[in-house]
């Protein structure tokens, strides 16, 4: 089965007045109908601008070159006219924060009527009727009154309700959903989640989670793409990656998480230094000053992504364990 999203080679610039920076740096994954696929990094690793290239969303000053093919249809290059007519309908983003995403001036009503008027060439009765039925099925209570709310007028979670039913209005193949718990209280996230994991088994949508929480990655992802100074350091299916986690950085990102099954509370694991300039990477390695098994040749060349098991890569020059 021919993937719904491969994307070869893909690099990601931005001009500023300082010089350029390299927020994407050749990245190469794939991903099939029905797959959840979990990328996780720190701040500044990358992870939201691959997605923001692949839905042609990049500010004003950052260029993509490479190939995206979504559906065997390339997306570098296409014009924005056409791009309208897969993003929101076969492809959609939920975004970080709700609140900033949503217009505060408009009646929810308004604004998902529109994704449908626009689109699916919906009337306004019709389009109101799909989409007190999406709330509904994202679980907002009395749907069909708070439709007509202003955004200021729900909480937090339910904002996020909101934003992942517009996101599924036109029952995409891709879901692109980048921090959509973040900030939300352990209840609400858990909700999220299940919500997320009934949509992928009822729509045969295709996931992926741009997040920095491992445990959501394990609740909701078949495979994990970890990211690091623009560039994919280990891939490999989700139980792989929490129990045999070969690249240094992805060890220390599970190390920094709180464990519930040890007896006696212990002092979490940090990993030290601090993210590379993407503006000014190291020669060689971009872990090299954080890194406990760091060699001379880690100092002058980068690491390619090699396959070293079935369905599992990892950039590094240390040796599988």
């Amino acid at each position: 089965m021919s993937p719904i999203l491969n994307v070869k080679n893909l690099e990601t610039r931005f001009q500023t007045l300082d010089g350029e920076v390299s927020a994407v740096n050749g990245i190469d994954f794939h991903l099939h109908k029905g797959e959840s696929l979990g990328v996780v990094g720190e701040s500044g690793s990358g992870k939201t601008q691959i997605f923001l290239s692949i839905m042609g969303l990049l500010a004003k000053n950052g260029r993509s070159t490479g190939s995206v093919k979504f559906k065997g249809q390339e997306l570098i290059g296409m014009k924005t006219g056409e791009l309208n007519k897969i993003r929101g309908v076969t492809m959609s983003m939920i975004f970080q924060d709700p609140m900033t995403s949503l217009n505060p001036y408009l009646k929810i009503s308004k604004q998902m009527n529109e994704v449908l008027i626009e689109h699916q060439g919906r009337t306004e009765e019709e389009a109101l009727k799909e989409s007190i039925q999406m709330l509904d099925l994202v679980g907002i209570p009395e749907a069909r009154k708070r439709v007509h709310m202003y955004p200021h007028e729900f909480s937090g979670g339910m904002r996020q309700r909101v934003m992942i039913a517009m996101a599924l209005l036109c029952k995409p193949d891709l879901l692109i959903a980048d921090e959509p718990t973040t900030a939300l209280d352990v209840t609400v996230q858990a909700q999220i989640l299940d919500l997320m994991r009934n949509l992928k088994k009822e729509l045969d949508t295709a996931i992926v989670m741009i997040t920095h929480d491992l445990g959501v990655v394990a609740g909701l992802c078949d495979r994990v793409m970890v990211m690091y100074g623009g560039r994919i350091v280990e891939k490999g299916d989700v139980r792989n990656i929490f129990y045999d986690a070969q690249h240094p950085y992805t060890q220390g990102l599970l190390e920094s998480m709180p464990r519930l099954d040890e007896a006696k509370a212990s002092k979490l694991h940090a990993i030290p230094g601090q993210p590379p300039n993407l503006q000014n990477l190291p020669v060689g390695c971009a872990f090299q000053d954080r890194c406990e098994y760091r060699k001379d040749q880690c100092l002058s060349s980068i690491p390619n992504l090699i396959e070293f098991a079935e369905g599992r890569a990892k950039a590094c020059f240390r040796e599988a364990s």
